[in-house]
């Protein structure tokens, strides 16, 4: 059995969509599983949606996810270049193999015409196809037109009558018929090959032996099986994989959130959190496991497993991964995750120290290193407002004469530990005949501004004696 090769092939038009990550997961993996090669192709012969710096991103994107290429742009390999717009003399030759042998021809219908032609296929019901005047051409009329250097492009010709059939991965057994597929343009008139003749003719020269990839190119595939034909090849094995789908079934779109891979690493999801989570989109591990780390998904995926329908992009779910992974990382490492949202808040001059006793107190309770800056601002910088409601369920006439005696036994203490701390309110509560609860809750008020976090006795102790004493000086002053 030959070596499996696959191939990620993207266009650079931007960021990697999410879509775009679980493709290139799907390649990766497979190739891992089966001691095989992950190659990266770069198609960019669309050169109207070419984006400057989109590959050197693409790749730094890969790079950031774990996904790491065998062969590609600035590896090498055999079977380069791999950037399309450096194959272009492969193209074309591969063209004139085509109008050789009968089974591609030049058109040099108009944009209008084209558009005229499209309204009759609507109004008829009929393929596009019914419609070709550059087979009508003889030989030397298709010669004069070149010559006189009128705009024209190569389609390839459809057979009339033929059922395309082939057997995908996830889907089964496919067909379709060849009357309802167009005569698909294969050179552009710029010279540039279009998708469907690039991707067939560096597939098989490249060696792929799989294509994996999105849904939205099942019905392109009867024109690459038939182009296959046409150059006399092997076809490689298809599987196409399910749709990514937002909450309410339509398909992933940024109208209803973030969509590009580098959004959510800049938000603070881990890479193994996000490839996890893309994982499970569309493939299952055939039992209730949720949480896999990179190398055990290399040992558990098969194609096989990969689902028909529609996989739904649940952002709750990837949160909760997100915190799983969290919570398996060393503090040193969150630290380092947590220093450039530091910086981004102006805090750059945080002790190493402080910020890890703030991590070992909030790492329960947050999904991402952003958040130990954002929801533990508290930890940094005094409270500026109290939660309203907060304010009114625990906030009571007799709460500031309370926190008073506190506060000053808070000031008697020669440590402030939080069995200190403890003890102290403990102490003033019994003397008050009151529960500890009249004393925590404002508390946690007057030095948070919030009503809910981790532990008050630890938090207290974090942020220390002084700083403590001053919040609660003001709160007194601000709540009254």
């Amino acid at each position: 059995m030959s070596t499996v090769r696959v191939r990620f092939a993207p266009s650079p038009t931007g960021y990697l969509h999410v879509g775009g990550l679980r493709t290139a997961l799907y390649n990766y993996l497979f190739a891992r599983r089966n001691n095989g090669v992950f190659l990266l192709r770069i198609e960019d012969t669309d050169r109207s949606r070419y984006v400057e710096g989109a590959v050197e991103n693409l790749i730094r994107t890969l790079d950031w996810a774990g996904l790491h290429f065998d062969e590609g742009p600035g590896m090498g390999g055999s079977a380069g270049p791999y950037i399309q717009s450096e194959r272009i003399a492969t193209y074309r030759a591969h063209v004139e193999m085509l109008l050789a042998s009968g089974n591609a021809y030049y058109a040099f219908d108009t944009p209008a015409e084209l558009e005229d032609m499209r309204k009759k296929q609507e109004k008829l019901r009929v393929p596009v196809r019914e419609y070709r005047r550059g087979l009508d051409l003889t030989g030397e009329e298709v010669r004069r037109k070149l010559a006189a250097g009128a705009p024209a492009v190569v389609r390839m010709k459809m057979p009339a009558g033929e059922t395309v059939a082939f057997e995908d991965i996830v889907r089964g057994g496919v067909e379709f018929s060849t009357d309802e597929l167009d005569d698909q343009v294969l050179l552009k008139s710029d010279g540039y090959p279009t998708y469907h003749l690039a991707n067939v003719v560096d597939d098989h020269l490249m060696g792929v032996t799989h294509v994996i990839r999105g849904e939205e190119w099942l019905p392109s595939t009867p024109k690459h099986v038939l182009l296959y034909r046409y150059f006399g090849w092997e076809p490689p094995r298809f599987a196409h994989l399910p749709l990514l789908l937002n909450a309410d079934k339509s398909k992933l779109s940024k109208r209803q959130g973030d969509v590009a891979v580098e959004e959510y690493r800049n938000k603070g999801f881990f890479p193994e959190a996000l490839v996890n989570f893309v994982a499970l989109l569309g493939w299952n591990p055939g039992d209730e496991r949720e949480i896999f780390t990179l190398e055990e998904l290399e040992k558990e995926f098969t194609l096989e497993r990969v689902g028909k329908s529609g996989a739904v992009f649940n952002i709750e779910k990837l949160n909760w991964m997100n915190t799983e992974h969290l919570r398996h990382k060393p503090d040193a490492e969150l630290l380092e995750l947590t220093r450039p949202f530091l910086a981004a808040a102006d805090l750059r001059d945080v002790a190493d120290s402080y910020v890890l006793e703030v991590i070992r107190l909030l790492k329960e309770r947050v999904e991402r290193p952003g958040q130990f800056v954002s929801t533990g601002m508290y930890f940094f910088r005094d409270p500026d407002s109290y939660d309203e409601q907060a304010g009114k369920k625990h906030w009571k006439p007799e709460t500031a004469s309370r926190l008073r005696l506190a506060l000053s036994a808070f000031r008697d203490l020669a440590t402030f530990s939080p069995g200190d701390i403890e003890s102290a309110v403990r102490a003033t509560a019994t003397a008050l005949g009151t529960g500890a609860g009249a004393l925590i809750h404002p508390l946690r008020l007057t030095v948070t501004g919030l009503a809910q976090g981790p532990g008050l006795f630890d938090l207290m102790a974090v942020l220390g004696k002084e700083t403590c004493i001053r919040r609660i000086d003001r709160g007194l002053s601000v709540l009254g």
